[in-house]
């Protein structure tokens, strides 16, 4: 029941057992330092149990067990030297008798240079300690004063000066004020000074209130470091000289990974962006070079298999983060063929929603993102600011992917611009267009999520030793151990959801978005597009749109629904038939300069017609018959036969005159074919025109 060393608690005392004879137990006190072992029933001591008065408790010296001092080293000598003086009193099995122990420590004091209160301390602290040599080490730690305030007696502590003039001044509480001042004020601060500085901020502190003082009695430097070191802690220290954020990111003890915050395939989806260091030419004009890239990724936390990803020229935002994790949630079979790439879909078996997706604040807000976490119930969760390290994932992906292509690839961004010895800048050895690199980063993404191993994946208990620690092994391990967490949603609902969105707003012509005009089938029947006075046409509406095509926009008829309505361009925006937002941007851009431009030269013509038009009428006045004529009813009644004779006028001037010399006669025409009586009137599309149904 009780075992040799045990410590128990009996009736709020700490006992250790020492040894065990027949029906009895010996024990002593550990917190007792006069105490000597003694006797006592076993049957006293399961009484006690009974009654709950003894319990057993935890050893108060159990790291003396993990001590082990280095060879030839005070600790040790004195340790083996200790238990040399107490070995044979300790040994005798009649220890617990004072008689016997008493002899014991006579023998050892006729044979060996020691006291009778030496013996009685060491044995002591054995019996109490755990009766092992470890026992016996010296309390070092409880030695001098480190990290301790000393007290000066009417001197300045520690060793006197040896070169600088004066003796110091005794430290007191006044001066510790002053150097907390200085240090809080100057050294912990995110961008603190150094500490001398600090120091000399303090000498003007001092000088402020102490006028009279001699600038060589002023607290050293090292009276203040020592200070500085003795009343703030290490912790302390870097938390107040590291920016909040940074402390947080680089320097704040791990407590977590990503991997035990996931459960399975899909928990969490990380997002993030970057820009590629690689410089790229045009897919249309390889001597046109387009800059570098941003690269959205998509990570699923479990498996580190990559979901998704865009490669494009829009700035990190949701345009562009929309069609990374479109990807993301679809099938990817298609595209990757569109690229020239045939997978199976156990290849990139990522198809579905996730439970949650982190994200950057701000780039995944919004109404849409409203819809998903509602629609869908996914879960989106925003990083804290300037906390990049929370997507630990992701962020390692694209050091990952981009290092498949840099040792290659010419336009890769070094480290300078210009090289040195009159060397080419890195930009014009572009040569790889943004198609050719979206298959780069394809096949590194499918090399990555197939075959790459894994090596500082933190394992989970229950995986087994043999897996293949590749992304897609430990996704289709995940799927059949785990609750994979995907879920399947309708692609078209899902992309809608996805899409950016807009305000649409109605007119006789359709749908307004952007300067352009959609309709549809649904519009048409509801007869908000007639122009009877009794339309009730709604004012605006939301709108979905994919900003890489502008023939088609997603229309919400409700608010709150996510029913919608597909509706197409109308023969009034014809122009933009198979562009994408971004061009129709970028035409309405070209023609609002062109406009402009135009104004101007019809400005200036405008004007130049009114100043003609004021001369006219200025002429028309000063040529006016002066004085009265005739009476004003006599003026107006002429006015239907003054009409006459100017049209009678206007005719003549326009009458055919016949040639009066060289008659001719019209030659006869001869037809070619058989045909007869062709129409050469021009095109009638009134029907066109108008959409005439034949009735």
């Amino acid at each position: 029941m009780f075992r040799i060393n045990e410590v128990v608690c009996y009736e709020g005392y700490l006992y250790r057992i020492l040894s065990l004879i027949d029906d009895q137990v010996i024990w002593i006190s550990v917190e007792d330092t006069a105490s000597f072992p003694s006797l006592i029933y076993i049957n006293e001591l399961v009484e006690a149990i009974e009654k709950e008065t003894l319990v057993r408790a935890e050893d108060p010296f159990i790291k003396l067990a993990f001590i082990t001092p280095e060879r030839g080293s005070l600790a040790q000598i004195k340790r083996d030297s200790n238990y040399g003086l107490i070995r044979s009193i300790v040994d005798d099995p009649q220890y617990f008798d004072p008689k016997v122990r008493s002899s014991r420590i006579n023998e050892v004091i006729n044979i060996k240079k020691t006291t009778k209160q030496t013996l009685y301390k060491l044995i002591r602290r054995y019996w109490q300690r755990g009766q092992t040599p470890n026992s016996l080490i010296p309390d070092y730690k409880n030695s001098g004063g480190k990290g301790k305030k000393r007290i000066a007696k009417g001197k300045k502590l520690g060793r006197p000066r040896k070169f600088m003039p004066g003796v110091g001044v005794v430290i007191d509480e006044q001066i510790e004020r002053l150097f907390r001042i200085a240090i809080n004020r100057y050294l912990l601060k995110d961008s603190g000074s150094s500490f001398p500085y600090a120091h000399r901020r303090f000498k003007d502190l001092y000088e402020n209130f102490y006028p009279e003082a001699d600038k060589s009695e002023i607290p050293t430097n090292w009276q203040m470091l020592h200070f500085y070191k003795r009343e703030y802690s290490l912790v302390e220290k870097i938390q107040k000289r590291s920016k909040k954020a940074d402390y947080k990111k680089d320097i704040k003890p791990l407590s977590s990974t990503a991997n035990t915050q996931v459960f399975g395939p899909g928990s969490r989806f990380e997002i993030d962006a970057t820009i590629a260091d690689i410089y790229l030419v045009s897919d249309s004009d390889r001597r046109n070079i387009v800059g570098r890239p941003v690269i959205y990724m998509v990570i699923d936390v479990f498996s580190r298999m990559v979901a998704g990803f865009y490669i494009g020229f829009e700035n990190p935002s949701y345009v562009a983060a929309m069609q990374a994790l479109s990807l993301a949630m679809t099938n990817k079979v298609d595209y990757c063929k569109s690229y020239g790439f045939e997978i199976k879909e156990n290849e990139w078996p990522i198809v579905g929603l996730p439970d949650a997706i982190l994200a950057d604040r701000g780039e995944l807000l919004g109404h849409q993102i409203e819809s998903l976490e509602s629609s869908f119930s996914v879960r989106i969760e925003n990083t804290p600011p300037y906390r990049g390290d929370a997507k630990g994932i992701v962020e390692r992906s694209f050091g990952t992917i981009q290092a498949e292509f840099k040792p290659f690839a010419p336009g890769v961004v070094t480290g300078t611009k210009v090289k040195k010895h009159g060397g080419k800048d890195y930009r014009l050895d572009a040569i790889l267009t943004i198609r050719e690199f979206k298959e780069i980063i394809i096949s590194s993404i499918l090399v990555h999520n197939q075959f790459d191993i894994l090596e500082k994946y933190d394992r989970h208990i229950d995986m087994p030793t043999d897996l293949m620690m590749t992304p897609l092994s430990i996704w289709n391990w995940g799927l059949q151990h785990r609750t994979g967490r995907l879920r399947v949603a309708s692609e078209d609902a899902l992309k809608v959801s996805l899409l950016p969105r807009a305000k649409g707003t109605f007119s006789d012509f359709g749908v307004c978005v952007f300067g352009v005009y959609f309709t549809s089938p649904e519009i048409i029947q509801k007869g908000w597009l007639h122009r009877a006075k009794e339309v009730r046409r709604p004012v605006a509406l939301e709108v979905a749109y994919d900003p890489s095509i502008a023939d088609v926009i997603y229309l919400f008829p409700e608010k709150g629904k996510s029913e919608y309505w597909i509706c197409k361009l109308t023969p009034r925006s014809r122009e933009f038939v198979g562009s994408s937002f971004w061009d129709v941007w970028q035409v309405q851009e070209e023609q609002k300069t062109t406009m402009a431009q135009g104004r101007l030269v019809s400005d200036g013509k405008r004007r130049e017609h009114e100043r003609l038009v004021a001369s006219k009428i200025k002429e028309a006045k000063a040529l006016a018959p002066k004085g009265k004529i005739s009476t004003n009813t006599a003026r107006i009644a002429s006015i239907r036969d003054n009409k006459r004779k100017e049209r009678n006028v206007e005719r003549d001037d326009l009458a055919h005159k016949p040639m009066t010399e060289g008659k001719s006669t019209s030659a006869k025409v001869i037809p070619l074919t058989d045909q007869q009586n062709d129409d050469y009137s021009f095109p009638d599309h009134l029907d066109d025109l108008f959409d005439e149904e034949d009735s």
